[in-house]
């Protein structure tokens, strides 16, 4: 079966009533976990994002204490488990700010956790690429907004 357009399905769904509409929101909950965690932010959390940013940032926090350090490969594992939160709730949000907080906090935490990234290239290239995504992602924000955050990812560069 071939999924229909983004247009298309909005053309289909203007068709249907409220009634129905909340129906097949509440079916398309039931089927993945992450299509209902869009659900709860969209209604519940959209209208605040700092405190989003910040329960997020709490999130990533709890990771990296739980960080191996001793076996790099563990280490790894849960640092690719933080990005991953962050990056799901960066594709939430859809706002530049939220992702340029969020992946400058991941940097930070990268950065100060204990693990030497010189010695290991798929850290290095990792802390990299997303000093790189935060470098786009200031591109799309205000000159004066972007400016405070170009400060912060200076002094995360290696």
């Amino acid at each position: 079966m071939k999924a229909a357009t983004v247009h298309e399905l909005k053309d289909e769904l203007q068709q249907l009533s409220p009634k129905q509409l909340v129906e097949l929101c509440l079916r398309l909950s039931k089927f993945k976990k992450e299509n209902k965690e869009l659900l709860t932010y969209l209604l519940f959390e959209a209208h605040d994002l700092p405190a989003y940013i910040h329960n997020v940032k709490e999130q990533m926090d709890e990771a990296f204490t739980a960080l191996n350090k001793t076996q790099v490969f563990l280490a790894k594992k849960t640092i690719r488990k933080a990005l991953r939160i962050a990056n799901k709730h960066i594709r939430f949000t859809g706002s530049k700010i939220a992702e340029v907080e969020l992946l400058i906090h991941f940097c930070t935490l990268l950065k100060d956790c204990g693990i030497n990234l010189s010695r290991t290239p798929v850290m290095l290239n990792l802390y990299q690429g997303q000093l790189k995504k935060v470098q786009a992602a200031l591109k799309g924000l205000h000159e004066e907004e972007a400016y405070d955050y170009k400060r912060i990812v200076d002094k995360l560069k290696m």
